[in-house]
């Protein structure tokens, strides 16, 4: 049990943090609630992760840690330097970096739980399987892309 919740509805909550971080990024125009909305539950989904039992050093803690410390970068450009200079592409970079670290960590958890993706990549090493990361990187690099050039846009760099 972890907070008072058997292993199987703590990970349905945290996936449904991970989920309520996803539309804030990808509007495009700055937000503040939606974007602080954004922030926090995205830094839940990222704390509530080591919550589950450690008995071992996984790729999924060093998600967690990798995610952990680009939101302290993410925080600092947002609520420390209120997108000012510099602090607008760095935000844009960072969460566009914690976005798709959550998004990586839900296909590869869609691949292992759903049984219809599951039997298409059920080692996660078959092409299904890297199509669908090779598409979410291409469109984190897409969206990635889009945010620094508005960011610099905003604080009027070339």
């Amino acid at each position: 049990m972890i907070l008072g919740l058997p292993i199987a509805q703590f990970t349905a909550l945290h996936v449904a943090i991970s989920l309520i971080a996803l539309p804030a990024l990808a509007r495009g125009h700055i937000l503040p609630r939606t974007t602080g909305v954004f922030l926090w539950t995205t830094l839940l989904t990222s704390l509530t992760g080591f919550l589950f039992p450690i008995v071992a050093f996984t790729p999924a803690l060093g998600f967690g840690i990798l995610s952990t410390l680009i939101l302290v970068a993410t925080f600092w450009a947002w609520y420390g330097r209120k997108l000012v200079g510099s602090a607008a592409a760095i935000y844009a970079v960072t969460a566009t970096l914690a976005l798709y670290l959550n998004l990586f960590v839900l296909v590869v958890q869609s691949f292992l739980k759903v049984p219809a993706l599951n039997a298409l990549a059920p080692n996660g090493t078959e092409p299904p399987f890297a199509v669908a990361q090779a598409m979410l990187l291409i469109a984190m690099i897409g969206l990635g892309y889009l945010a620094f050039t508005a960011a610099r846009r905003r604080t009027g760099a070339a």
